[in-house]
């Protein structure tokens, strides 16, 4: 039995979808959700989309993005097509494209972010994640300027490895920390930054590509960017 508060999120996601075929379903996962349950979080993404799809069907998650994140997170619908997803995911073949609106004016310069990133647990069992360029993996994200509005500028991020909140720790290393960061960001410019009305971190997974697991086909699925995060641009303004 679905507890109510979760049948919210369960009839939300059905409208979320953006991309299905038999073997993979994609949707614009909201801000908030976690894509699984546990470390404190008894219903995900994955639990309501099984409910969704009924208990005999099969339904695993092929990836995951932060809770805080919305956008693009996809499931597979048959064993096959897991695989062959994750294995594209393994060898690099999947391109994600974030959009995240970060402090100040991004350097034209800056095309990309070679950092090696380290995990660390703290003391209250967060999972803080920094750069060190001695223990740190390797981690590479590629960024683009979509538009600039003085006090923030929204940037295209394409993580090419998958670190734990790569993209997040990425910015924050070249002091452009995410709006609405709670864990990497910067309380001044946060506040500011709800003044226009964000009330959640500002980043989205909008575009996913891979080859479709049937057709051997390449597909790209965007999901459109949340009304709450359009808001907030269209308060900024700005130059062109």
């Amino acid at each position: 039995v679905i507890p109510s508060a979760n049948l919210e999120s369960v009839k939300a996601l059905r409208d979320a979808i953006v991309y299905e075929t038999d073997s993979l379903v994609i949707i614009n996962k909201p801000a908030g959700l976690a894509a699984h349950g546990g470390s404190g979080v008894s219903f995900g993404a994955v639990e309501a989309m099984r409910s969704l799809y009924g208990e005999h069907g099969y339904l695993e998650l092929v990836h995951r993005i932060d809770r805080e994140t919305s956008g693009c997170l996809m499931f597979a619908k048959k064993r096959s097509a897991l695989r062959s997803l994750q294995q594209q995911f393994r060898e690099r073949t999947v391109h994600k494209q974030y959009l995240a609106l970060v402090r100040g004016e991004w350097s034209n310069r800056v095309k990309f972010v070679d950092a090696p990133l380290v995990k660390n647990i703290i003391e209250s069992g967060e999972r803080m994640v920094k750069v060190d360029e001695v223990n740190g993996a390797p981690s590479r994200t590629e960024f683009r300027i979509i538009r600039k509005y003085g006090p923030a500028t929204l940037v295209e991020a394409s993580p090419r490895t998958g670190r734990t909140h790569q993209i997040r720790v990425h910015c924050q290393f070249m002091t452009h920390p995410i709006a609405g960061d709670a864990k990497y960001g910067d309380r001044h410019f946060d506040e500011e930054m709800k003044k226009l009305g964000l009330r959640r971190m500002f980043l989205h997974a909008f575009r996913i590509q891979f080859e479709d697991p049937d057709t051997e086909r390449e597909v790209m699925v965007e999901a459109p960017l949340p009304p709450e995060l359009q808001t907030v641009l269209d308060q900024l303004g700005g130059e062109e």
